[in-house]
């Protein structure tokens, strides 16, 4: 049995915060990319111009003024053993790490009271056993401009994949220009209410670009994405054919008498880092 002090989950997760407020993966670097160079309109490459412009200013500059609640995907090996309690290390974590970097503190105690909590927790935390003797922190900040856009909806099973499909892209269209597109969108098939939930939101966690393992889910990504791409939103809504970076589905099996569906939306600024520890 490996020991790990609470300790050491504080400091990489503080560090995490940091990092994924101020830097974007290369993998959505990439693809901005790539959208910018297929962009034929001349207003969306102007917006998608000031986009990368954005991202590649140097030092520690948050990416986005919302900084997000801080969502922790925590994969913990079943040979390792947490020396402290765990959730407060990962809150003591976000709270250094908000601090530390003068990242914006967006949470409220009560949903209704609305008073601020003044340090960003507590972290939307996420826990599963997995084999081994290593814990895998994932942290990734979620602004509210794209989760307010998401939906999820308990669709009858004789809806089927047509049902699905158009849910999907109502849900994008109604979310028009209001998550800053380009999106990446994620989706969540089958499961229950909230573990369907859960799979849209793991889906935008994903390396931008890989497809699901099925050819099936494979395909119907790449016929959403197309789909929704000729809506014509664009980015930040001002027209063209980059209105989403990427779709993802994560699918899980579900009951005879239901088809749950959610979509997590994301906006270009798809930030999320990981380590293993």
């Amino acid at each position: 049995m490996r020991i790990l002090p609470a300790q050491t989950i504080t400091e990489t997760v503080a560090r995490l915060c940091i990092t994924a407020n101020t830097r974007l993966p290369q993998d959505v670097k990439d693809t901005i990319a790539a959208a910018r160079r297929a962009e034929p309109w001349p207003v969306a490459q102007d917006i998608l111009d000031k986009i990368m412009e954005n991202y590649s200013i140097d030092g520690d500059i948050p990416i986005c003024q919302d900084t997000g609640m801080a969502c922790v995907f925590l994969e913990v090996g079943q040979q390792v053993c947490i020396d402290g309690d765990l959730t407060r290390a990962v809150d003591e974590g976000v709270r250094r790490g908000y601090a530390e970097g003068y990242l914006r503190k967006s949470v409220v105690a009560d949903p209704l009271d609305r008073v601020n909590t003044g340090d960003n927790t507590p972290a939307m935390l996420y826990t599963t056993l997995v084999p081994g003797d290593r814990v895998k922190i994932t942290v990734a900040p979620k602004g509210f401009g794209s989760e307010n856009m998401s939906r999820i909806a308990m669709l009858k099973p004789s809806d089927g994949l047509e049902g699905v499909k158009a849910f999907i892209l109502d849900t994008v269209e109604q979310a028009g220009p209001n998550p800053c597109p380009p999106i990446v969108v994620g989706v969540g098939i089958g499961g229950t209410f909230d573990k369907c939930a859960l799979l849209a939101k793991q889906a935008l966690l994903r390396e931008m670009g890989s497809h699901h393992p099925k050819p099936f889910y494979a395909a119907l990504e790449e016929e959403l994405l197309e789909k929704i791409n000729a809506l014509g939103i664009g980015p930040q809504g001002f027209g063209g054919r980059t209105t989403a970076l990427a779709v993802h589905i994560e699918t899980l099996p579900t009951h005879i008498a239901g088809l749950p569906c959610a979509v997590n939306i994301n906006c270009h600024v798809a930030r999320h880092v990981s380590e293993v520890l």
